[in-house]
């Protein structure tokens, strides 16, 4: 069922509905785990270079890399969520496939990180 134009407006509206306020919620929680879990991965590159955990040189370097990259990807996600809120304001059109290909590889970059963290803290 499609909602009429309000007067005035060209096109058509927006849905009324709750879905673009659930859309931004979620990824609002989402950036929050991400920000957890880049503080998880600071803590043990910093514990690393402590001397503390017992890691040699090459660990803690391969820890800063994961840090960088974790939070290089968090960055991308949090633009990306900026995007699609800024387009969920304006209309309700999907989001640019850029938008979801970024997202994607940010993920997966943070992914990879996560792992050679949990795999290097051993």
């Amino acid at each position: 069922m499609t909602v009429p134009a309000a007067p005035g407006e060209g096109g058509e509206a927006r849905d009324p509905g709750l879905q673009p306020e659930r859309t931004t919620l979620s990824w609002r929680r989402t950036l929050l785990s991400l920000l957890v879990l880049n503080l998880l991965i600071w803590r043990a590159w910093l514990h690393a270079a402590e001397g503390t955990g017992g890691q040699g040189p090459s660990t803690v370097m391969a820890l800063g890399v994961c840090t960088v990259v974790a939070a290089a990807a968090t960055a991308v996600l949090v633009l990306c969520g900026r995007v699609r809120r800024r387009e969920l304001r304006h209309g309700t059109a999907a989001p640019p496939a850029a938008v979801l290909r970024w997202a994607t590889g940010a993920v997966g970059a943070l992914a990879a990180a996560t792992i050679a963290v949990v795999l290097l803290g051993r």
